[in-house]
């Protein structure tokens, strides 16, 4: 998983970005990495190829993450006991990815605190998670209900390890 099938017509930044998250070795040591471009460029498949790879040796889970927030405050909302056994089953896995990271603004608080619990959790059990966004981590308070607060906790956690930048070649 040295390259992307179409690595030719992208830009990995850091430029050895990709054998260096080909090792795995994040996962185990519980490193996040933050996956950032425009639209097509490839970070899902990117992220989804490391997914794949990973479930060879580790227990991995892939989910778009505004369906996942949807979920999870309805599962709350709904039984709160099984939402709680639904987080120590994600706090269990050895990688979450988190694709379509703050697409669309979220203006849902409970969505907000969902998040941030999955994120905070994670990180202090050195669990990695991988999100994948096509906005600037420096735009996600603008994104987050405009929570300046809860915005830099949860990019502080996102960020903290690996972040690549995939740009397409001009």
């Amino acid at each position: 998983m040295d390259k992307c099938k179409d690595s030719v017509e992208r830009v990995y930044l850091p430029s050895d970005i990709n054998a260096t998250l080909s090792s795995l070795d994040f996962i185990r040591e519980g490193l996040n990495v933050c996956i950032l471009g425009p639209s097509d460029s490839g970070k899902s498949y990117l992220a989804k190829a490391l997914g794949i790879q990973a479930c060879l040796n580790y227990r991995a889970m892939y989910h778009h993450c505004e369906e996942f927030l949807e979920t999870m405050v309805a599962l709350k909302q709904a039984d709160y006991s099984k939402y709680q056994k639904k987080i120590r089953f994600y706090l269990k896995l050895d990688l979450l990815i988190l694709d379509d990271f703050l697409l669309h603004t979220i203006t849902d608080e409970r969505e907000i605190k969902v998040l941030f619990e999955v994120m905070e959790k994670r990180s202090e059990l050195s669990r990695c998670t991988i999100v994948c966004s096509q906005r600037e981590p420096n735009s996600w308070a603008s994104m987050i209900l405009n929570d300046e607060v809860s915005a830099n906790a949860i990019l502080k956690r996102a960020t903290k390890h690996y972040t690549v930048v995939i740009q397409p070649r001009n």
